[in-house]
């Protein structure tokens, strides 16, 4: 390795870098396009705003590693449609505590982009060399049976019972232990992460990596972006310290679909020609049910998210296995006191899937503070869109009453808190749900910086350039133009690998 991961305590002061390109933002997007530039001999500078992490610093205990990993603890909502969403902030972002799911974006919705927002060359033949060749590097592939668990082959038995097609989820992993512990960091390092795949390639191929440094301001000069510059900030307390300055030929932001509007703004509401900065946010609202069986299950072994159905993608809504820690589990759950204790004392026999929204029509925006960097996020599940997960829903309990199940809890308001047939399900069904009545959560988010073929009408090209600065590129799922109705991580990396192809060929 030719260069080191610099953190919080190697900073003494001030410091000016420069580069041919900064990319700012650790994550799957940047990641790529760091590793990828650095390799093609380009001088690249990736600057992560958290630290990183090793296996000695993941904390089983939820509410710890939350308040390490992620923003706001955690904690950060929506406002509108109140809804949980997190977002990492350490070296490798959300690749470190997601489940490690790759699925490639339909071809029908790839197709749906390019014919509602101008693109000529996004269909899959155009991505799938891309995904290719994250996959060949990553080495994703699916679920192997040992590490399944019961939680995973119950949601098979059920599908298959009722003829709905399921599969193992492609995942990014290595010798995976089936440990559960995705969300809380992997420790025994099979989640192949991009910390230790991508972002180590980086450092080899000669990349300067600066961690607990926080961009504040993309620079620019005669139109064309001419660096960044920021504050170094101390792990968990963000206190800042000195200044940083990159000074670069190209910029490439992956700060995340929420994060990249706000610098945007900062910098005096740049690449913004469009109005559509920090607009068109869309989520997949996620919903789950628990499942009660009178077999032991053991639910904390097996592949966090294992297996999954896409059968019912046209319709909406995709179809997971999921497992995370209780007190996470539990804010799915209906009732409180004992009646909650004992619903976590079945855990063990118990399984949880979940069921992720192509909610489209349900849209909000960014918006940036006066102080910070947090970000106000205004966001509404449609009235239109609440069918989608009534209905996903429905599946899932038919799903579990097919693999045995003898009682299933969905969380929505207007359900009974237990039910104990297909007969009581029918009100997924049938009842005309108000969007508050359902328990959502909305960790894959999108559209914020989005491409489009009209300048007038999207921030950025296909390839990732900016409309209205030269030399500014956006390599996170902000760009993506609709929700791609499966997970997202695989599709970000895809389009990152084109665009780092973008960005060198234009140096």
């Amino acid at each position: 390795m030719t260069g080191a991961v610099r953190v919080f305590a190697d900073y003494r002061g001030d410091s000016v870098e420069d580069a041919d390109v900064v990319v700012v933002g650790s994550g799957p997007g940047g990641a790529v396009v760091a590793k990828e530039l650095a390799e093609a001999g380009h001088a690249v500078v990736l600057l992560e705003e958290g630290p990183p992490f090793t296996p000695d610093d993941f904390e089983l205990d939820v509410a710890i590693s939350m308040a390490r990993t992620m923003r706001e603890s955690g904690l950060r909502t929506t406002l509108g449609t109140v809804m949980p969403t997190m977002q990492a902030v350490c070296l490798g972002g959300g690749s470190v505590v997601n489940s490690a799911i790759c699925v490639r974006a339909p071809e029908f919705v790839l197709d749906e982009w390019c014919e509602r927002y101008g693109l000529r060359r996004t269909t899959r033949a155009d991505l799938d060399p891309h995904y290719d060749a994250v996959g060949d590097f990553l080495g994703i592939a699916p679920t192997p049976e040992a590490v399944l668990g019961r939680r995973n082959t119950l949601f098979r038995e059920g599908c298959n019972a009722l003829g709905y097609s399921s599969e193992p989820i492609l995942r990014n992993v290595r010798d995976c232990r089936g440990s559960g512990e995705c969300f809380t960091g992997c420790r025994a390092r099979a989640k192949q992460s991009v910390d230790i795949t991508y972002v180590p390639a980086a450092l080899r191929a000669g990349a300067r990596v600066l961690t607990s440094a926080r961009v504040e301001q993309v620079l620019v000069a005669g139109g064309r972006a001419t660096g960044v510059k920021g504050r170094f900030v101390e792990p968990f307390t963000g206190r800042a310290t000195g200044s940083f300055e990159v000074r670069a030929r190209a910029v490439v932001l992956a700060a995340g679909c929420m994060a990249t509007p706000v610098l945007l703004k900062k910098s005096g509401d740049l690449a913004n020609r469009s109005r559509q900065v920090g607009e068109n946010l869309r989520f997949h609202p996620g919903v789950a049910i628990t499942a009660f069986f009178e077999e032991e299950v053991d639910p904390s072994f097996g592949a966090t998210q294992g297996y999954q159905s896409l059968q019912f993608l046209r319709e909406g809504y995709k179809l997971e296995t999921l497992w995370a820690p209780p007190a996470v589990l539990a804010v799915r759950m209906p009732g409180s006191g004992h009646a909650l204790k004992n619903r976590l004392a079945r855990l063990p026999r118990s399984v949880v899937w979940d069921a992720i929204g192509s909610c489209n029509r349900s849209v909000g925006t960014v918006r940036s503070r006066r102080r910070g960097f947090s970000p106000r996020l205004s966001w509404r599940l449609d009235r239109s869109d609440v069918p989608i997960l009534s209905r996903a829903l429905y599946t899932l309990t038919e799903i579990a009453f097919a693999a045995g199940a003898r009682g299933v809890t969905t969380g929505v308001q207007g359900v009974p808190d237990e039910i104990h047939s297909l007969d009581a399900a029918q009100v997924l069904r049938n009842k005309d749900f108000h969007p508050a009545d359902f328990v959502t959560g909305g960790n894959h988010a999108f559209c914020t910086t989005r491409m489009h073929g009209d300048s007038a009408r999207g921030v950025v090209d296909e390839f990732g350039r900016c409309h209205d600065v030269e030399n500014l590129y956006i390599a996170d799922t902000g760009v993506f133009p609709q929700c791609p109705s499966v997970n997202p991580m695989w599709t970000g990396m895809a389009l990152a690998h084109r665009t780092a192809a973008s960005v060198s060929d234009a140096l």
